[in-house]
């Protein structure tokens, strides 16, 4: 028998433009704690441009290779109002359409953007786990190591299991890098 998690429903939201290991260990904290995790990949409409090289579909791929089924993935498109209160309804809106209810608890990487995001929920009390940084990367420097082919540097701050995607997401950085037109926030 499986001993109950201290949250039965936890969610994750990110663009995951390009994955590397700071966002594994926000995921591997949700699964430690969460008895259900839902990681929602923020700008899934968007792709092939400088800041969203990669498709919802391909960044859904590389969160399964890590996570199968301890996780449930889910597209969260942009509705263009930035990371305010307006936000957070939209987020929970999603999260009830695909769960049936409210998370009990978010947890993320702490940034100011994300404080108030269930500021203006009514009804719902969301725990937020804030996970300081364990590494110094970004997803702007990861890209950067695609477009200097520079593998060794990329390898460090990636998951062996994603080691032979790096040919096929470089390509996808390359075409995309010089396209800096966003519909993004």
């Amino acid at each position: 028998m499986t001993q109950k998690k201290a949250f039965s429903l936890g969610v994750t939201v990110g663009r995951f433009q390009t994955f590397h290991t700071g966002h594994e260990y926000m995921i591997d904290k949700a699964i430690q704690i969460c008895d259900t995790v839902g990681v929602f990949v923020g700008s899934s409409q968007e792709s092939g441009t400088e800041k969203n090289p990669f498709s919802y579909e391909t960044r859904e791929r590389l969160l399964k290779k890590l996570f199968g089924d301890r996780i449930a993935v889910y597209p969260l498109p942009d509705i263009g109002v930035g990371n305010n209160s307006s936000w957070g309804d939209y987020v929970l809106k999603n999260i009830r359409e695909r769960f049936g209810r409210a998370p009990e608890l978010l947890v993320s990487g702490k940034e100011a953007r994300r404080v108030d995001w269930f500021d203006s929920a009514r009804g719902v009390n969301v725990a937020e786990l804030y996970l300081p940084k364990i590494i110094d990367i970004s997803a702007t420097k990861m890209r950067e190591f695609f477009i200097t082919d520079n593998f060794e540097e990329w390898k460090k701050y990636t998951n062996p299991k994603l080691w032979d995607e790096y040919e096929s997401l470089r390509a996808e950085v390359l075409v995309s890098k010089d396209n800096h037109f966003t519909a993004s926030l």
